[in-house]
């Protein structure tokens, strides 16, 4: 049997990226998937992939009402959820200085805000489902996992605003650890160093998104790709079908970026019954990286 047979999980941002590849993980063991991202046409190429294992609620989290209709949306479709990945996210970059309050704001939202309302709207279906299990005489964990960023520990230029949403993710995750242990729920967090992404990708008019009704530049400046050994220029002519492939970067140990199924393994092992006895934790994928540009 796979190892998340019968589980039901939630992953956000789950149809692109190191969500897609979570998402895809949690299948490939078992889990039924009810996945979020506001990309109507990644959401349908992810379901023609998944089948009836998997369900699209395509939404922007930002809207305070999408946390709660995701969880309802859920129990519906599959049941109580046993794992939940908040891993959606962006970054909207500038020094402080000129940093304004929307993009302040904006990092505060999705990586603290939309956490803090989903795990909210999916905890009386947790807990009910944790005293039936204490009723039966069972032990069965149930998992959180929260994707924060080395730079929440080690800060990045240009990253304020993302740095410190990181890292407030992961004080809330410890806290929601102490509080949600009786009811037997691990709550840990996986930080990731550079993995090889579109948001790795160099700056370009073809590389925005729109959020809230804001089109925000991703990307990375190409004097920071520079600084850490990426050629700009060579990285801007990147295919589709080289998007994750990871780059050499000598200032990682390991030599080189990380990719997607490499996150996804890290966040699989914190979904499954392997870490049952680990809650409260930090745990790193970042090739022995311990600073620099995340």
């Amino acid at each position: 049997m796979k190892m998340l047979e019968g589980k039901t999980a939630i992953v956000t941002g789950g149809a692109q990226g190191i969500g897609m590849a979570i998402t895809r993980k949690l299948v490939g063991e078992g889990a039924r998937v009810m996945f979020a991202d506001m990309d109507a046409s990644a959401a349908e190429v992810a379901l023609a992939e998944f089948g009836n294992q998997a369900s699209a609620h395509v939404a922007d989290l930002l809207d305070e009402s999408t946390p709660q209709a995701l969880v309802d949306a859920t129990v519906q479709r599959f049941g109580s959820p046993d794992i939940i990945v908040n891993n959606a996210g962006f970054h909207w970059d500038a020094a402080l200085h000129k940093m304004t309050d929307k993009q302040w704001q904006a990092m505060l939202d999705i990586h603290m805000t939309v956490p803090f309302r989903l795990l909210r709207a999916a905890a009386p279906h947790m807990f009910a489902a944790a005293k039936s299990d204490a009723q039966a005489g069972r032990e069965v964990m149930r998992k959180v996992v929260n994707v924060s960023s080395l730079a929440a520990s080690f800060g990045n230029v240009g990253a304020s605003n993302y740095s410190a949403a990181k890292a407030g993710l992961i004080g809330m995750s410890k806290a929601l650890a102490k509080e949600w242990g009786p009811h037997k729920i691990n709550v840990n967090v996986a930080a990731f160093g550079i993995i090889q992404t579109r948001f790795g990708q160099p700056q370009s008019e073809q590389n925005r998104i729109k959020i809230g009704g804001e089109e925000i530049q991703m990307g990375v400046p190409d004097k920071i790709l520079e600084a850490i050994g990426i050629n700009a220029e060579d990285a801007k002519s990147t295919t589709a079908d080289d998007l994750y492939r990871p780059r050499e970067i000598q200032s990682i140990p390991l030599g080189r970026a990380g990719h997607i199924d490499e996150a996804a393994d890290l966040v699989y092992f914190l979904c499954s019954p392997l870490s049952d006895y680990v809650t409260g934790q930090v745990m790193a994928a970042s090739g022995g990286l311990m600073g620099g540009m995340i």
